[in-house]
């Protein structure tokens, strides 16, 4: 179980201000998770595979194929700057280098 005294010292290091009706309501709290762990302790889970999560998640993605655009004009009219057949961009190296 933890006490007050404990709740204030940790508060204090990871420089929390705490009022003494807070650290009331942590100490409470926490004995009450420090009490739910000390319950599964008491669990067998010696057959119990370890897992990275409570559910299997599958990552659904699809192919990565290439589809060529057919009017090409239509997606350099849409662009800010173009130059030629190209997409005009600001430069991103710096002029010392």
């Amino acid at each position: 179980m933890i006490d007050r005294e404990q709740v204030h010292k940790v508060a204090n290091l990871a420089r929390l201000e705490l009022t003494l009706e807070e650290e009331e309501q942590f100490t409470t709290q926490l004995g009450s998770i420090l009490d739910y762990i000390e319950q599964l302790r008491e669990l067998d889970i010696s057959n119990v595979p370890p897992t990275t999560r409570a559910i299997e998640v599958i990552n659904v993605t699809r192919p990565d194929d290439l589809q060529p655009y057919g009017d090409r004009e239509a997606i350099l009219q849409s662009a800010p700057e173009q130059e030629g057949e190209f997409f005009k961009v600001p430069k991103i190296l710096n002029s010392d280098e």
